[in-house]
């Protein structure tokens, strides 16, 4: 019996286009079926170069960015923070989070919330509310103590960011 060698698809790289997608930097990545087709797993680079760079630490600066943009700033000034932080995130750490989950410190009846850094929407949500997806499945570490954030990202990746800025690996 002879070997037959079938065709294989050729995968094209190139920048990510869409927020939240990791930056090839190396070799190709296994891709996994998620609700809207194949995606990019972080982690699973053959280089391990993006991998490594989103599970770095997060500095001082961006944690700060990110506390910030729930502080009472104006609109112009938390959508000038949101654009420096996510050019920090795009160039420090090859990817975007679509936003974050985080515990709210208004008090009554809110108790944890929702930013992002597009178009800087800062949602708060009280315990009966239901937060939407993929925000949802942060939900409960976002009530504990042990996260300043947890980043989301549109891969269905969930990274909770110690106050430290040490990133919780999956």
């Amino acid at each position: 019996m002879s070997h037959i060698e079938r065709p294989r698809r050729v995968v094209r790289s190139g920048e990510a286009e869409t927020p939240g997608q990791v930056r090839r930097t190396g070799p190709a990545r296994r891709l996994t079926t998620g609700p809207a087709g194949p995606v990019a797993r972080p982690g699973t680079a053959s280089g391990g170069q993006a991998a490594r760079e989103l599970y770095e630490r997060r500095s001082d600066g961006l944690r700060g960015a990110v506390a910030r943009l729930d502080a009472g700033l104006d609109e112009s000034a938390r959508g000038q923070l949101a654009d420096w932080a996510r050019e920090e995130y795009a160039g420090s750490h090859g990817a975007v989070p679509l936003g974050f989950v985080a515990r709210c410190y208004l008090g009554p009846p809110y108790v944890d919330h929702i930013l992002n850094l597009f178009h800087v929407i800062v949602q708060h949500f009280s315990p009966g509310e239901a937060m939407p997806e993929p925000f949802a499945k942060a939900r409960m570490l976002a009530r504990s103590d042990g996260y300043a954030y947890i980043e989301i990202y549109d891969n269905g990746l969930i990274l909770p960011v110690l106050a430290d800025g040490t990133v919780v690996r999956p």
